[in-house]
This record gives structure tokens, sequence and C-alpha cells, in this order.
């Protein structure tokens, strides 16, 4: 055991650059795959932790009190299917006032007597629950920012209760935006308007469809039209893991290159080794090794480097994982989140095993060898193979050194074959994170949505006196504002966009509502099907809108918490990722007779042609100056932290990979070279200069760059097709066309030509080690 931990010793020393492409690559796909397999196993954690523990209800239905009675739908709970069910719960949408604050937004209240405890356990963070009327407790996600004593009052309802806050609370599938006692409900219950609340769970409940059938079940036998909306724990799920999701697709499309390229190269560089090592395997029998030591001797060989890049590797990936899991902290009170042990050892015993696997199977010829044969044979190359290259390639008008280096991959194929697949990954990697970023980019294009010249932001909102500070300032007046804008040399087309909040039945919290004055659709909203709104009472809506309530194009919603209930029309779907899809985007004359005082408003300027912008703005301020607002270039800020973190992991991870093929293309012509080494000499004798020398190993590997370039573009275009779709579909988001079809014909070429770059890199240095040879020292090599 001694004398073979000395050859494998020996070996690894011997064998630097073969060691290093080892180790890299298995590093490069460790660390992909730990950071993937922690993000799939931690986006839902939290959620699904919370969601046992607290036995959240699978479904949650809102149902019209004008419709149904209380006792009509505790009958719903002996539906079939059904295994536990809570309620009927009265709830009200109010717009509340916290301590001489301005206006709060919508929030849905339910009224329970009881955290529960069989169906969505409301979770006290801190307090108690209302005992009795004039206390409230609210939801930890309330736009009120909770705090304890805190009072709320809502004037817009009779007599203008107030309630103290006793307490702040969390339900794990967000059934409320804060709950009194029932005793409560009438008195923040506008006539007419009151409505019961529903929670239920299944026997299953896996799946979309598996809830569509409950949901079904417990309105079958209740009078038609009763529920006004209703809400699915997947879609609650689905949103807890949003900060994550995206991750998991584009992980696994880098740990899955990752694994192939460390496998191809660990038998690629072992088998080399094999190779030139021939009457090396031939005395290590000679002096009594078995057959299973040698192989166990190039095993080993591996198995060094690999362990070390493993190591780094889940340290890298432990690293990386820093930036991504920060963004999903203390969702449902967890306070820190880690990558699991178990994920580790995992992704430790699948890539080692498969680098034992590999050089296992690539070495296995070691142990075939005859001592006789391994030790009859020399060091120099056969130089049989690849003849009609050679004659091919030196009828052409090119310099010899160049239709040497050409025809040379034919005289290795099995090698030439080998630096062209790490090529043909790096290249891929390239391709692949060229095509991300495009789609990245359109996919923050999208979420600003502002093709404007010029903007005029909305004023900051007013929350009153919260503390030390200025005094109110004076509305804004969006007419004047419009006044001006319209008035100003320049001035082309332009819209205004004001935001108010709203709530739809069936789900807690609230949506944006912009409602938009002037024709829109030339801003930038970019479309996933459908149209743009064409006349009040149209809406149109992104696609987590959609699949949070259950519509899709054509069908009606009701915004609830304005003046009145609004019904509007869907006619068209959106691509907008801000504020997780819930918002609703519909003409200003929608809201006009609920909500007329429209004074939170941004205006979007596009400027006639020839106009300068930076004039125009500053024309456009000194009359905007007097109305206290301020126009600026362009348009609004995207923001995007999850876009820089994917970007930078993929700059990254393409880092790694590119050069892992070029330390792949170095080990391939560097046992080339040293192995041709008496034919260098030969050549050197004859008159080849030193760049003449750097011209022949640099242009052997031409062929095998472009061939594994041009391979490497389609299959690169291919992975960023379903790649980015799937990162999409994990966040709730259709991507339209526009976002997937990033590549252009312009850009193809120079991507192309990526793997010739990778390949060139790749032998610079083995082709200065041959340019440095002395002459007499190669042509004594045997």
């Amino acid at each position: 055991m001694r004398a073979l931990g000395k050859v494998v010793r020996s070996g690894v020393g011997r064998r630097r650059v073969q060691t290093l492409v080892i180790g890299l690559a298995t590093m490069m796909a460790v660390a992909a795959s730990v950071l993937g397999g922690s993000l799939l196993v931690v986006s839902g954690a939290p959620f699904d932790d919370a969601f046992a523990k607290h036995h959240g209800a699978h479904l949650s239905v809102q149902f019209d009190a004008s419709k149904v009675s209380a006792g009509q739908l505790s009958k719903s709970k002996d539906a079939e299917g059904v295994s536990s069910a809570a309620g009927p719960f009265g709830t009200a949408t109010v717009t509340p006032r916290s301590d001489g604050a301005g206006p709060g937004w919508p929030m849905t209240v339910v009224g329970r007597g009881d955290p529960g405890r069989d169906v969505d356990e409301v979770a006290l963070l801190d307090g108690r629950w209302p005992t009795h009327s004039g206390e409230i407790v609210l939801s930890a996600n309330s736009s009120l920012f909770p705090a304890m004593g805190m009072k709320i009052t809502f004037p817009d309802l009779s007599g203008g209760p107030t309630l103290t806050v006793v307490g702040v609370a969390r339900s794990v599938t967000q059934t409320a935006d804060a709950w009194v006692v029932p005793s409560q409900m009438p008195a923040l219950t506008a006539p007419g308007s009151g409505g019961y609340q529903m929670l239920y769970r299944f026997t299953d409940a896996g799946t979309a469809a598996q809830i569509t059938a409950g949901g079904k079940a417990v309105t079958e036998s209740l009078p038609p039209g009763t529920a006004v909306g209703e809400q699915s724990w997947l879609t609650v799920r689905k949103t807890a893991e949003r900060d994550t999701a995206p991750y998991v697709p584009f992980l696994i499309a880098f740990g899955a290159l990752g694994l192939v390229m460390s496998v191809l190269i660990v038998g690629n560089v072992v088998a080399s080794a094999v190779g030139t090592g021939t009457r090396r395997i031939g005395i290590l029998k000679a002096v009594g090794f078995t057959p299973a030591q040698v192989v166990r001797a190039y095993v080993g060989q591996a198995l060094i480097p690999a362990g070390v890049g493993t190591a780094l590797g889940v340290l890298a990936g432990h690293l990386l994982a820093v930036p991504v899991l920060a963004e999903t902290e203390e969702v449902y009170g967890s306070s820190s989140l880690a990558i699991a042990p178990w994920v580790d050892l995992a992704v430790i015993a699948g890539v080692l095993g498969l680098v034992a696997a590999t050089a296992w199977a690539s070495s296995w010829r070691a142990g075939r060898l005859r001592t006789v044969d391994a030790l009859a044979v020399g060091r120099t190359a056969s130089a049989g193979r690849g003849r009609w290259a050679a004659r091919l390639t030196g009828r052409l008008s090119l310099p010899q050194p160049v239709a040497l280096g050409l025809a040379r991959p034919f005289a290795q194929p099995a090698r030439a074959l080998a630096m062209g697949t790490a090529i043909l990954f790096g290249a891929i990697a390239v391709t692949f994170t060229v095509g991300m970023g495009a789609s990245l980019g359109q996919v923050m294009k999208a979420r600003a949505h502002d093709a404007a010249d010029v903007t005029v932001p909305e004023p900051l909102p007013d929350f009153g006196p919260r503390g030390p500070g200025p005094e109110k300032q004076p509305k804004t007046d969006p007419a004047a504002v419009a006044a001006a804008i319209e008035a100003a040399a320049g001035t082309g087309k332009y819209y205004s966009a004001a935001t108010v909040r709203a709530t739809v039945s069936g789900l807690t919290g609230t949506i944006d509502v912009i409602a938009f004055t002037g024709d829109a659709s030339w801003g930038g909203y970019t479309m996933v099907s459908g149209r743009w709104i064409d006349k009040p009472g149209e809406a149109v809506v992104p696609t987590p809108f959609l699949a949070a309530t259950g519509t899709r194009i054509g069908d009606t919603v009701t915004l609830n918490g304005l003046a009145e209930p609004v019904t509007v029309q869907i006619v068209g779907e959106v691509l907008d990722p801000r504020n997780d899809g819930m918002q609703v985007f519909t003409d200003a004359s929608t809201l006009t007779a609920v909500h007329p005082d429209l004074t939170e408003t941004s205006h979007h300027i596009a400027v006639t042609s020839g106009t300068d912008v930076t004039g125009y703005v500053d024309a456009l301020n000194k009359d905007l100056a007097p109305l206290g607002v301020t126009a600026r270039a362009g348009g609004l800020d995207a923001g995007g932290d999850m876009v820089v973190t994917l970007n930078a992991l993929s700059v990254i991870l393409t880092l790694m990979l590119v050069a892992v093929a070029a330390l792949g293309v170095l080990n391939g012509v560097l046992l080339d070279t040293r192995e041709r080494v008496r034919e260098i000499g030969v050549h050197k004798a004859l008159g080849m200069t030193p760049r003449q020398t750097v011209a022949m190993v640099l242009t052997s590997v031409v062929v095998t760059g472009l061939v594994a370039g041009a391979l490497g573009v389609p299959l690169g275009v291919a992975l960023h097709g379903w790649v980015v779709p799937a990162m999409g579909e994990s966040v709730g988001l259709r991507l339209p066309g526009s976002v997937i079809a990033v590549y252009h014909g312009a850009e193809l070429l120079p991507l192309a030509l990526g793997g010739l770059l990778i390949a060139t890199l790749g032998a610079l240095l083995p082709a200065g080690w041959a340019a440095r040879a002395r002459t007499a020292t190669a042509l004594r090599t045997e």
C-alpha cells in the first residue's frame, strides 16, 4: 500500500496541468450543484414548515353574504374530499387611518373569535388575540407598519370606529390583513357589502387540479354565484418561493454542463495519462504491481485533485449562496436560511462517485496491458494516421507551419474530439450567458415599462405627522402639470399614470390599480397576449394576477376598497413582475366615479424628433417649479436586485466553464507537443523559427475550435430557449417572444468564433513551450 501511495503522489505531482484541470472542473460542477440543490430545497422550506405547523388552509373562499347564509356555508364542511374546515367568518374591506396619518390602503378584516387550531392557525408574533370590540390584530405584512397600542380609525364608516392594535400575527396562507372579534364586524361592514370567508383543508391537495375539484365540491350545494373569490395555497406557496425559484433552472443548467464536462475531462485526462504512460505501466507491473493496483493508482491520481476541487466547490457554493439566500430570510418567521448538510453530502458523494467511475473506466486499459508489450512501447507516437490530411493541406497555398498545424487534429482524432468537446461546452456556456443577459435586460425593460424620453415622477406620498419634519405640502394638481407639459415646445405624445390601492374578492392584501390618462400603449408595456386597453371598463393584468384570481382574458373582476365596487373586463395580459404581478392597468375614466381625485400622478413624455432632451427638461422645469414637481430625462428606475445577482452568477460560472474548457485544450495540446518533441526538433533543425513553431501549434486547434464553436452556438441558443421560459414559469410569468428571441444574426458569428478564442487561449502556453525548446534537446528525446 505504501508503494501504491508513492505512485499516486508521484503521478499527481508530475502531471500538474492534468491535476489542475480535474480540480477546476470538479470545483465548478460542485459549486453549481451545491448552489442549485440548496436553493431547490430552501426555496419552499420556510413556507412548507410553517404550513404544516399551523395547518394552513388549502383553499380560502370568499362568499357574498347577500346570496348565502352562514348555515348554508356550514354544511359545505361535509362536502366530499374536505378533511377539515373553519368558518364562516365575517369579512369586510375597509380603508383605515392610523394615528393621524394619511389614509392607508384598503385591507381585508376578518372576524374570528380565536386564532384557530385545525385550519389556518394564526401565529401570534406579538401581543395577544382581541377579546372584545375596540381591539384589532394586524398581519405582520400589513402596510400600516403594525405596532402595539397603535390607534386605527375608519373615517369612511358610519360612526368612524377606532380600534387599538393589541397584537401582530401572521397567517401562513395569508387569509386576512387583520382580525377582530366577530362582534366588531357589524361596525366595520357597510350596508350591503358584507361577506363570509370559509377555509378548507382537503384530503388531496397537491395539485392545482385537485384544488379546483375541491372548490367545485364545496360550492356544488350552494346557490350559484355565491362564491366571489378564492385563493389556493399553491398560489401563496409560489409567491413565497419567488425570491429563489428563478435561480433553480439556471443553476441546474450550469450544474449539468459542469458535471458532464467534469466526466469528459476526467475520462480524457486519465485515458491520456494511460496512453502516454504505457512504458511506466509496464515497469510497475514488472516490479510486482497487480492489474487492480495499477487501475487503483490511476483512479487515485484522479480522485486526489477531484477531492480538492470538491472541497473548494462546496466552499464556493456556500459563498455564492449568500446573496441569494439573503433574499429569502425572514419568510414566515425564518430568521436565517442555510444550506442543508445533506445537500453537501449528496453532491460530494455524487461527484466523487462519477469521477471514480469515469477514471476506473478510462484506466481499465492500463490493467489489461501485458507487461512485455508495455515495456516495448516507445514514447514517440505513431505517425501513420492523418497522412491524407497532411497531403491535402500541403497542396494548399499556405505557409508550411500552418499546413502542418491544420492537419494535426486528424493525426490524433480521439484527442481532438476530447478537446473539441471541452470547447463545445465553453461555447454553449458563453452563448447561453449572452442570451440570458439580453433576456434579463428585456425583462427589466418591461419591468420599468417606460419608453418615455422625459418623466415627471409622482409627488412623494404624505404619511402625515409621524415625526418631526417639514409641514405638509399642498397637493399637486395633475391638470396643471399636464397643461404645462402640453404647452412646452417639443412635446410630442404623453400620458399620465395614477396609482390607487384596491382589493379583489378572495385575495388578501391590496393590489395596485394604475389608471392612465391618454394613450399609454407606446410607453413600453410588453404584451404577452390579448390587446391594450381601448376604452373605460377594460383592463390589462400581469400573468400572476390571472393565476391568483383564476381568471383569463375576457373575464371580469371586481375591484373593492374604493368608494364603491368597480368591475373591469380583462382584455390583455402584460409582462410586469413588479409587486408580485398583482396589478391592474386601466383607463382613468374607469375610476372617475369612485376616485375622482387622482393626485398621485406621474407624467411620461416623448419629445418630437430633433428636440434636445436636456434643453427640453430645463425649459419644462421652469414651468413646473411653482407646481412642486420636477421633470427628469429618461424613464423610471426599474430596480432589480435579482437581475444583478443572476447576471453576476452567470458571469462567474461561465468564466469557470471557459477556464475549464481552455485548460482541457491546454492539457491536450501539451500532451501532443510532448509526444511530438522530436518532430518539432527536426522542424527546427530544418529552419523553422520560434514564431513559425507557435503558428504551427496554434493552428493545430483552429479546426477543432471552429467546429466546436459552430456547434456550441445553436446548442447554447437551445439551452437558453429552455432555461429562460422555465425561470419565468417559476415565478408565475409567461414570457413573450421578445424576451426569448434575443439572438440576432450579427451576434451569432462572434459567438461562433468564441470556440476559436477558447482553443487559442488553451494552446498559447504549450505553443510557447514548444517555441522555447532547444533543438538539440528535442532531437535527443525518444
